[in-house]
């Protein structure tokens, strides 16, 4: 609660007319302050009323690429059952500010209100909650509440078309990639038989020896799998457009373009960031679904930082191998990193460096590396499908 400009000189007038009238001995002057303290003390108890309002919002939709259009539907209800709410309210949406009218809303009734929401920018646009701003007739007092929570809209970036995807190192006696499906091929584990599993798989002498039903899980080794390492460090995108690094947002666009591809071909792909240690997420196990935790929404989400370098990066895929082709797209700062990169060859046989925003053609690094220098998102996908050599 705040007591405004007019509100404190009455308060003041308050206090220096009851004590004039006090010490004077003027009793007019007296009931002039009392006056005045009594219109504070009303307008407190008008502002501090707490109106029932129950607030919903349906973002249409939730989830949008980069430039294309979304809306925020909100709507307020007066669940109150003696006062119509005559109130001054406005939604948060990113940094704007949205009025809502919420004038003379009687018992039950509500209204609604529908706003576009800002996707010029890749990012996770909060909205809400709404603020509701309660003032006493005379403007003495002010009150402000917030009702209702925040919603986010989240902002993919641009996917531009690859008609390109890497199809690994060949493992498959019968081609690159062959039709067989998951869990036909190699022995990975042991697990609790379930209902519906084929007797075929059960591993009868485990079984023996445990005393319960024992299944092989086997893996299909001649699918590819593809790894995406975004370089989010700062020190990788020093250039600045009014505080974006325009080279970041071509960099997210190129790792959501090659993580789409990949989902549409069936192939598993997995999205890291070098500045964080973030678990592993297979993007085709979240692609239909869109949860929070998807790749379009972790590259929406993702921002840059000064932690985390390409050499500790470098170090923990080595140690994983997590896939068979390397995908790193990284900024003009990134470039005296990819020897850290050329390293890697021994355990990923295809290694593929997107370098955006460089003013000048990347020098030929370790070899095996294939380079693509690109401008923007557009630009890499250009020159991806017109990479011959994986």
């Amino acid at each position: 609660m705040g007591i405004t400009a007019r509100g404190i000189g009455l308060l003041v007038a308050a206090v220096l007319l009851l004590g004039a009238g006090f010490r004077f001995g003027y009793p007019e002057l007296s009931l002039l302050g009392a006056a005045a303290g009594v219109a504070l003390a009303v307008a407190v108890v008008t502002a501090a009323w707490r109106p029932t309002l129950q607030v919903h919002r349906q973002a249409d939709p939730d989830r949008v690429a980069r430039g294309e259009p979304a809306a925020m539907t909100l709507t307020v209800r007066n669940a109150g059952r003696l006062r119509s709410a005559n109130l001054l309210a406005a939604d948060r949406c990113g940094d704007q500010v949205v009025p809502v009218p919420v004038l003379r809303l009687r018992p039950g009734a509500d209204t609604s209100v529908r706003y576009d929401v800002p996707t010029s920018r890749r990012g996770v646009v909060p909205v809400g909650p709404l603020r509701v701003t309660r003032r006493d007739p005379l403007g003495l007092v002010v009150l402000a509440r917030a009702y209702g929570g925040s919603v986010p809209v989240w902002v993919h970036p641009r996917i531009h078309p690859l008609s390109a995807v890497p199809t690994g190192a060949g493992r498959s006696l019968d081609g690159r990639v062959d039709a067989v499906p998951h869990g036909s091929i190699t022995f990975d584990s042991l697990r609790e038989y379930v209902v519906g599993d084929e007797l075929r798989r059960v591993h009868w002498r485990t079984s023996a020896r445990v005393g319960e039903l024992m299944v092989r899980e086997n893996v299909d080794t001649s699918l590819p799998r593809i790894v995406v390492l975004l370089d989010n460090r700062a020190a990788a995108h020093p250039v600045r457009v009014h505080g974006v690094a325009e080279s970041f947002e071509a960099a997210c666009e190129a790792a959501a373009s090659v993580v789409t591809a990949a989902v549409r071909e069936d192939l598993p792909v997995v999205l890291l960031f070098v500045a964080a240690a973030d678990p592993v997420d297979t993007a085709g196990e979240v692609a239909d679904a869109g949860g929070p935790t998807g790749p379009l929404d972790r590259l929406a989400a993702v921002s840059l930082t000064d932690d985390g370098t390409l050499d500790a990066a470098a170090a923990r895929l080595r140690r994983d191998r997590l896939g068979d082709t390397l995908v790193v797209l990284t900024g003009p700062g990134g470039r005296d990193d990819l020897g850290h990169v050329g390293a890697l060859r021994g355990a990923y046989p295809s290694v593929v460096v997107g370098v955006f925003g460089a003013a000048d053609p990347t020098p030929p690094g370790a070899g095996g590396l294939v380079v693509v220098d690109a401008a923007d998102g557009a630009a890499f996908a250009a020159e991806w499908d017109g990479v011959r050599r994986w």
